[in-house]
Order: C-alpha cells, then sequence, then structure tokens
C-alpha cells in the first residue's frame, strides 16, 4: 500500500469529481455525430464543464497556488498545471482513450501528479520521491518502467501537437526510430502514453512540441517508475534538465537498459 499525503488525497479528489461529467457525456456523444452544430457545442461545453469544476476544486483547497498557461512561462512558487481534457479527438471520436490531468509544481518542479481516464476508470498518480501507482480497489500498484535491454525489441510512442505541421528533422526522426524499434504507437492522449511507460506497457517515448499541460503529470510517474526523461536536443545525458523538457516540449523519455542506445539512435 502506498503512502499518500493530504495533499494528494485531495488532488485526486478534486480530479475525479471534475472528471464525472466526462464520464457522462462520454455516453451521449456517439448520438450527436450526425449534427455538426449540436456536435461542436457538445463538446464545448464538456471541456467548459470540467475545466471550471477543476479549478474550483483546486482553488478550495490550495487557494494561493496559480493556474499555469500554455505557451507561457510557469510561475513562481506553487502553481497548477491542467489539462481538462487530453485526448480532445478521441473523446469527440467515441475513442475511450481521453484523461484528465493536473500536475502540481514547485519553482517550475512537478512535485505531485495526477492522470484519470474516467471512462475506463483507470486513475495514475505520483509524488516526488514516493514513486508512481496505478489506483487499485483494495492497494494500489507500484509503477515500474520495463526491463527491455534491446531496440529491436521496444515499443514506442511517438507524439507530436501537429504531426502535419512537422519539419523535415522531425520526420527523419520519427522515421529513424520507427526502422530500429519492434513497434510504435499513438493513443491520441500523450498522457496516458506516458503513464503506459511508466507501467512497462511501452519502452519509449518521444514527443515533438508538446504543451506542458499534456506531459507534465505524465513526466513525474516516469520519473518516479524509474524511468529517464530528456529533452530532445539534449547532447549531455548525464544530467536530465526537465525544466528545458517542461518548457520546449520536446522529449524523449525511456527505460533505463534502453537509455544509452536511444540516445545513440537519435545522435547517429
Amino acid at each position: 500500500m502506498s503512502y499518500i499525503s493530504p495533499s494528494l488525497t485531495n488532488l485526486i479528489a478534486a480530479v475525479k469529481k471534475s472528471a464525472a461529467s466526462l464520464g457522462r457525456d462520454f455516453s451521449e456523444i456517439e448520438k450527436l455525430q450526425s449534427s455538426v452544430r449540436d456536435y461542436r457545442n457538445f463538446v464545448i461545453n464538456a471541456y467548459n464543464k470540467v475545466e471550471r469544476t477543476l479549478k474550483t476544486e483546486l482553488s478550495r483547497f490550495r487557494p494561493g497556488y496559480a493556474f499555469a498557461e500554455d505557451n507561457k512561462p510557469l510561475p513562481e512558487g506553487w502553481s497548477f498545471i491542467v489539462s481538462p481534457l487530453n485526448g480532445l479527438t478521441n473523446f469527440v471520436r467515441g475513442i475511450p482513450y481521453f484523461s484528465v490531468s493536473v500536475a502540481i509544481c514547485e519553482n517550475g518542479t512537478v512535485v505531485s501528479s495526477v492522470i484519470y481516464n474516467p471512462v475506463l476508470d483507470e486513475l495514475y498518480f505520483a509524488e516526488k520521491g514516493m514513486g508512481a501507482y496505478k489506483e487499485g480497489f483494495r492497494s494500489h500498484e507500484r509503477l515500474r518502467v520495463s526491463a527491455r535491454k534491446e531496440l529491436a525489441e521496444a515499443v514506442a510512442f511517438i507524439d507530436s501537437e501537429d504531426a502535419k505541421e512537422e519539419n523535415a528533422d522531425n520526420i527523419r526522426l520519427r522515421s529513424c526510430i520507427e526502422s530500429n524499434v519492434s513497434a510504435t504507437r499513438l493513443w491520441g492522449d500523450s498522457a496516458l502514453e506516458l503513464a503506459a511507460l511508466a507501467s512497462g506497457k511501452a519502452d519509449i517515448f518521444v514527443g515533438m512540441s508538446l504543451l506542458p499541460s499534456r506531459i507534465a503529470a505524465g513526466m513525474l510517474l516516469v520519473k518516479e517508475a524509474g524511468g529517464y526523461i530528456y529533452e530532445l536536443g539534449q547532447k549531455d545525458i548525464r544530467t536530465e534538465d526537465l525544466s528545458a523538457v517542461l518548457n520546449g516540449g520536446n522529449i524523449w523519455a525511456v527505460n533505463a537498459n534502453l537509455n544509452n542506445r536511444l540516445y545513440d539512435l537519435l545522435n547517429k
């Protein structure tokens, strides 16, 4: 059984309360596919409802914390990085891979995080120095990255904010990874993809130009599960620079055994 601090307990409760409406709305989304106007308004209302509830609940137990905004510097002191609906396109299309995620930061460092898929009722959480876990009914499952050692056997997530806008370097990077691993995946929710890496279901995550709100919570899961995280262009991997990853959104995350092998692949 993991220790859950009062702060993390409140964070989990806030995320679950805000996500409750998403579960109900998801059951209605397929009925609205044939009506473009109703469908768009429905999604906007669903998103706003989650965001409003989430910010209200978070402010209730930590009223002095700021809310970080994507494409702006992280606030000094304590702050929340909030994503009311990761995987928006999946939600819109009736695909049950989306999540609500929140990270708490202290001076730009993520110290606790929660990721919750309300449809599958899967919740992941982590606190700095305390490990990463998946919520269970009687006990919580400790997360560990995989022990896979060979790139040719690895499964990799390759994600980007907008694949259509990738530059030539990113396209070459994607091709290089695809041709050297066993398989690549894209779930359409980078938070859940990072949770999968932390759970040992995948071995590599490479993300390009991802917003901080999409990756902050998952980054801590990976770290606390024993993985490594680097800025995509980083040439020295003796020390991680998590602030650069968070601010730039260019990330490669990997288990310990594939660390040097992936570095060599990305820099050959």
